[in-house]
């Protein structure tokens, strides 16, 4: 599959994505979000693939919604069709239709999704990136809802997201005030996890991803992220017996067998890959 407006490589045991239309600062499309989930189910079907990273070309990570798409939108037009090649479904339909949304389906993909801020992330590229699982940011990236200042409000669910994030009060301001923020405040509000000098962004991300690929069950990892965002609507009472099932399940897997033995051997796992 040829893209027009993303790159997509893998390099075992990660696919990178990277949003390709640098001249704009990656301004998101209606035809770069069909891509990305084309991609991401590329991913999540590779068993060479254990990580997905997310990022921008050039100096950009996004610039939210192309300006032409909005323009067209405000004045009552509407994209055309998308090519039917790029039709795609990825994650757990298990998870139910709260977790397969437009953009909340990222939080259904059944591998780790890394999203590197390489730089300005601005309007619909927020919840995006907040619907990956971690974030890293280079210390040249910027922040902005910039919904308030379009006569917009909180799209894609963001006004769900980001409160869990970083709390009530902060998401308050930064959605009210749609403020620009540096990526020293993310990482102080919780929006992110960590900051890197610029240039070692990338490399520190890759290998935190091949980190995780050598030493965690991938099947270990996807239950997990499945627990963590379901947990977010159920009580503590339900998420407990959860857990508890889940945990006396995998004590019949091949994983904890290997986990175990491996540590003991003082060796890395050969964990399956799924």
């Amino acid at each position: 599959m040829r893209y027009a407006e993303i790159q997509y490589e893998v390099s075992d045991p990660i696919a990178t994505i990277t949003l390709d239309r640098p001249q704009f600062l990656n301004a998101w499309t209606n035809r770069m979000g069909a891509e990305v989930k084309h991609a991401l189910a590329r991913a999540e079907g590779d068993r060479s693939v254990v990580a997905i990273v997310l990022t921008g070309a050039g100096r950009g990570f996004c610039a939210g919604a192309d300006l032409r798409n909005l323009q067209a939108i405000s004045d009552g037009e509407r994209d055309g069709g998308l090519p039917a090649e790029l039709a795609a479904d990825p994650g757990d339909p298990s998870m139910g239709e709260s977790f397969r949304g437009t953009y909340t389906y990222l939080l259904s993909i059944r591998k780790p999704i890394i999203a590197a801020i390489n730089g300005p992330c601005a309007g619909m590229a927020v919840p995006i990136s907040l619907f990956c699982d971690i974030r890293f940011a280079s210390d040249r990236a910027t922040f902005t809802t910039a919904f308030s200042r379009r006569g917009l409000v909180a799209e894609w669910g963001v006004s769900w997201i980001l409160p869990r994030l970083v709390g009530p009060a902060h998401a308050m301001d930064l959605l009210l005030s749609a403020r620009k923020f540096d990526a020293a405040e993310a990482a102080r509000v919780g929006l992110v996890n960590r900051v890197l000098p610029h240039d070692e962004l990338l490399p520190f991300v890759r290998e935190y991803a091949r980190d995780i690929a050598t030493h965690c069950s991938p099947t270990s990892m996807a239950i997990m992220k499945r627990e963590i965002y379901q947990h977010l609507t159920a009580s503590l009472g339900d998420a407990e017996r959860e857990s508890v099932r889940l945990m006396l399940e995998s004590f019949d897997r091949p994983d904890f067998k290997e986990g175990v033995q491996s540590f003991l051997e003082k060796r890395p796992p050969k964990f399956q890959r799924v």
